[in-house]
């Protein structure tokens, strides 16, 4: 009689529970009462199968003793309790010891698959989670983890089949038709998805999350009218939210709804004047209309603005980087980067990029200084470090150059790059001994990159030159050339240091030969090919590249040069025309005086 009686109540209470049985209309006769409905074949067979599961569970339960309740209970605990500590093993061998004295428990068999999902046996968890399904189908969490093995595993048709039961068959679950929408936007099923949401709103009213959502599923379906009027319908259920009006105003710019954006980017203003992004929608606006000047007054005004992060800065900037050198931009691209530091004084980020606008706009000197900012914040980047030596070997300045070589190598002792600008530093220093050490040093970490050695032996022939060991000198430019024979600075200074000891003029000159050949136009190099030919006496051949090399070049040397040739082909009032001009350019011989007053070649 008990079984009989719990069957009963069973089925009075599936009846009663059955969403799709609770929202239909009853039909009625003419008079108002209700006309009873016929069930399905499909809703008798399921009930039926509920039925026999019920009854199966009732016998089960039936001839379990209370000391195998206890125990099934206790390992169910425990199993819970290795769940929660992680240990997964330790957990799915007590849920199972549970499963074996009671495997009709919807309670453990949910369980033994919520812990297979989380080891990644998604077969076995999909079994269980169908199993607690079956033995309790009013429980949403059976359903839920169900859905999500099988989303796991990328069924999304299964897992929507789920949340559709849930809904359908669970009282008071029409929240999981987000889930529903959401799997369906997951898949692609855009229709289905909008048919979801709709159905949502009509259970739950509008609501802003949905209505952005909704939004979103308009712009890929290219149905830009309804996305922008559900834009309109979130500004007016949220007049003070500035969000809304925002994306409104971003949604009518990338549809190159230009008036439109320029509209609605205002509005937000009016409401919150210093909003960075507003700004930057107008400077967008402005600038694809062809407002250059009213663009660049809008991007100013977002840039004055903390609120416009730092990295979304930088990002800007780096677009700007990417058209420098350009004068149409270049002036744009410098205040940007004054405010940037200005407004972000404590972030190296911000000096690092103004540094690198300065530098491609070829203020070098500005560039150095907002670089060392950056390191003062920040010395551990290396590039930085790299671009301040750079920056001081090409402006020449000797102290800086050994002072921030220096530190640099305090940081990196293994960076080859520093030892060679310490080198470079000291002989602009006139220490040669000291930058020996240097380049020595750094050409010992260049065993992987030959190139990079090729330039240390370089560096290393003009050192070992200034100390007057001239066999390793010509050892260093050797090896530089045997690994690139075109080296300019090495066919250069190897030629012309041959050249002035008078040592193997038929080398220099083969050297220097090339170099001309590969640079015609260059005054150095014609002034280096043109004292060689004139250490070779051949005084016409030199005049004939010193001509050449004037018309573009000033420096006291060549001119020089020049005069000792015209002095030596006979034509001594030219010659000391020549070598006072030199005089005046500076970066003459020591000479040079007494050549002027003795009008004579001295040597």
């Amino acid at each position: 009689m008990i079984r009989s009686a719990s069957l009963l109540l069973l089925v009075l209470g599936l009846l009663a529970a059955e969403p799709g049985y609770a929202q239909q209309k009853r039909a009625t006769d003419k008079a108002g009462t209700e006309k009873p409905r016929k069930l399905t074949r499909r809703e008798k067979k399921e009930m039926q199968r509920q039925a026999a599961l019920e009854a199966a569970k009732a016998q089960q339960q039936s001839q379990l003793t209370e000391k195998d309740r206890e125990m099934s209970a206790a390992y169910f605990v425990d199993g819970v309790k290795y769940m929660l500590l992680e240990d997964y093993p330790k957990a799915q061998e007590r849920l199972l010891k549970a499963y074996q004295i009671d495997p009709n428990n919807a309670a453990i068999n949910y369980k033994i698959a919520e812990n297979n999902l989380l080891i990644g046996n998604l077969k076995d968890a999909a079994n269980f989670a169908q199993a607690a399904l079956r033995l309790d189908a009013k429980n949403p969490y059976y359903y839920l983890i169900l859905a999500q093995i099988y989303a796991t595993q990328k069924q999304y048709d299964q897992a929507a089949q789920v949340y559709t039961r849930l809904i359908q068959d669970v009282p008071e679950s029409k929240s999981y038709l987000f889930n529903l929408a959401d799997l369906y936007l997951a898949q692609g099923k855009l229709n289905e998805a909008l048919s979801t949401f709709d159905q949502a709103e009509k259970e739950f009213g509008t609501l802003d999350e949905v209505s952005f959502k909704k939004q979103q599923i308009y712009l890929k379906q290219n149905n830009l009218d309804k996305a922008l009027k559900e834009g309109e319908a979130l500004i007016s259920a949220n007049p003070e939210d500035i969000r809304y009006v925002l994306a409104q105003a971003e949604m009518y710019a990338a549809n190159n709804r230009l008036p439109d954006a320029i509209r609605v980017a205002n509005q937000a203003l009016r409401k919150d004047p210093e909003n960075p992004q507003a700004h930057m929608i107008l400077a967008d606006a402005y600038r694809q209309q062809g407002n250059q000047a009213e663009s660049e007054k809008q991007i100013k005004q977002a840039f004055q603005s903390p609120a416009l992060g730092i990295d979304q800065k930088v990002r800007i900037l780096v677009d700007y980087l990417k058209q420098l050198p350009n004068p149409a931009v270049q002036q744009t691209a410098l205040e940007l980067a004054d405010i940037t530091t200005r407004v972000h004084p404590k972030e190296a980020k911000a000096y690092s990029v103004a540094g690198d606008v300065q530098l491609l706009s070829e203020k070098k000197a500005l560039a150095r200084d907002n670089y060392l900012r950056a390191l003062r914040l920040d010395n551990s980047h290396f590039k930085i470090w790299q671009q301040v030596v750079l920056i001081d070997a090409e402006l020449t300045q000797t102290d800086s150059l050994l002072r921030h070589t220096n530190q640099a190598l305090e940081l990196f002792p293994n960076q080859a790059v520093f030892w060679f600008y310490n080198g470079v530093g000291h002989m602009f220093a006139k220490q040669p001994q000291k930058a020996v050490k240097a380049l020595e040093q750094g050409k010992k970490l260049t065993t992987d990159n030959p190139e990079l050695a090729a330039q240390f032996d370089t560096q290393l022939g003009d050192a070992y030159h200034e100390l007057k060991d001239y066999d390793k000198s010509d050892a260093a430019y050797e090896a530089a050339l045997t690994f690139d024979a075109n080296n300019a600075q090495a066919l250069n200074n190897y030629s012309y240091y041959l050249s002035l000891r008078g040592k193997e003029l038929a080398k220099a000159k083969e050297l220097a030969g090339k170099l001309v050949k590969l640079f015609p136009d260059n005054d150095t190099y014609l002034d280096t090919y043109a004292w060689v030919l004139y250490k070779s006496k051949d005084y016409a051949g030199a005049r004939q590249y010193l001509e050449k090399a004037i018309k573009t070049s000033k420096d006291g040397t060549v001119l020089e040069h020049y005069g000792d040739v015209l002095y030596q082909l006979g034509d001594t009032a030219a010659a000391v025309e020549q070598w006072q001009q030199a005089k005046k350019a500076g970066g003459t011989s020591a000479l040079i005086d007494r050549k002027i007053k003795e009008r004579k070649l001295y040597e």
